[in-house]
């Protein structure tokens, strides 16, 4: 009985990756170390790794020491809540996550793209599973050219398409407008200056906004700043809810 084409390919990939792994030995995505296969942690950056688990803020995320029931919220968002409604991260920002995220965009470590996805479809089910829209934090266009791609659409696709819902994936709902200064260094109020009215919705798709439920991904949530910004252009543009996923969150103290 001859072998089926599926079993062939099956076979071939395969050879062709242990032939890959001989010559280009996989990479722990964050600290280099050599992998039993690509797209993994090694045993160090794995233990480092700060994955966010409940209990959890309702609204921003935040991990809690203790639980004190799926609706509590923190010290922050009790004085303040933010615009969107709720964000989740996969994990703390720390020595790991930080590798992962600044590999990821200045040093075109694309290939991670599928791990990322994983991990952020095991953080985020049930904000994809509510939303009508997946779509990525915009980049400026000089930024983008830059840079040669947008790491939040990467990530945002990379989720799509591990949970299999590529057709939620909108990469050009929003545009940034104005080519703001780096956040980095600044502080909470200043974040929100250096955002505000950046983002707009794209006039050739407003017909999609309206009543539709967005989930909104990035790589990294310090202030929040970012993600406020884009929840005000997009229920502006008549959006009905937003959420926020991203990558690694600040931890803040409670």
């Amino acid at each position: 009985m001859l072998p089926s084409t599926a079993g062939v390919s099956s076979v071939l990939r395969a050879v062709s990756r242990a032939a890959l792994d001989t010559v280009l030995p996989p990479q722990c995505l964050s600290c280099d170390a050599l992998v039993s296969e690509p797209g993994a942690l090694c045993a160090d950056c794995w233990d480092g790794a700060a994955f966010v688990s409940a209990p959890f803020c309702a609204a921003c995320g935040v991990p809690f020491e203790f639980d004190h029931g799926s609706d509590a919220l923190c010290g922050a968002c009790i004085r303040a809540r933010p615009v969107f409604e709720r964000a989740r991260a996969v994990f703390l920002y720390n020595d790991v996550s930080r590798n992962l995220v600044t590999g990821l965009k200045h040093r075109d470590r694309t290939h991670g793209a599928p791990a990322f996805g994983r991990w952020l479809a095991r953080a985020g089910r049930d904000l994809v599973s509510d939303a009508d829209l997946v779509m990525p934090v915009p980049l400026h266009r000089m930024r983008l050219w830059r840079r040669r791609f947008n790491q939040s659409a990467l990530l945002a696709q990379a989720l799509t398409r591990e949970l299999g819902c590529s057709e939620k994936f909108q990469g050009d709902l929003l545009r940034r407008t104005r080519a703001t200064p780096t956040q980095g260094g600044l502080n909470a109020l200043e974040r929100r200056r250096n955002v505000r009215g950046a983002f707009t919705a794209n006039d050739r798709h407003a017909d999609l906004f309206r009543d539709q439920r967005v989930l909104l991904v990035d790589d990294v949530y310090t202030t929040g700043a970012t993600l406020e910004a884009c929840t005000h252009a997009l229920r502006k543009a008549g959006a009905a809810g937003v959420d926020a996923l991203v990558l690694a969150r600040v931890d803040r103290p409670h």
